[in-house]
């Protein structure tokens, strides 16, 4: 394990998702998960997020396309909340979704809006 990377995934992860997130991830480590735990933040988060050649709110809005055709609504819920603190606007989320919705079809789009209206309300975000 790269202790650099480690350290630079746990941050941006921590920044991405929120602290208490994280901290509720870690706290569940056992022998079992520890190795799933350190390789996410280390290469997830710290090699790939760390990288330059994207910025945070455009690696969260492809993120919110892939799990949401995916269709995997715990990390997605999480996800939105951490597009939202990327600067991402529930606009440009919900034309995230219609794209999911084309090449997807339409129950794991009809399921990505649902989580994401579940994500705002959560964050304090009222939608009209």
């Amino acid at each position: 394990m790269s202790i650099d990377a480690y350290e630079e995934g746990l941050k941006i992860r921590k920044a991405v998702l929120g602290e208490e997130y994280v901290n509720r991830a870690l706290a569940s480590v056992n022998s079992f998960n520890a190795p799933l735990q350190q390789f996410v933040t280390e290469y997830c988060w710290g090699k790939v997020w760390g990288r330059p050649g994207l910025d945070r709110k455009q690696r969260s809005l492809l993120n919110l396309a892939m799990i949401g055709v995916l269709n995997r609504s715990h990390e997605l819920k999480a996800h939105v909340r951490g597009a939202l603190t990327n600067g991402a606007t529930p606009g440009e989320i919900c034309e995230v979704f219609l794209q999911v919705m084309i090449y997807a079809g339409v129950p794991a789009a009809v399921d990505s809006f649902r989580i994401a209206n579940e994500a705002f309300a959560e964050s304090g975000l009222t939608i009209a």
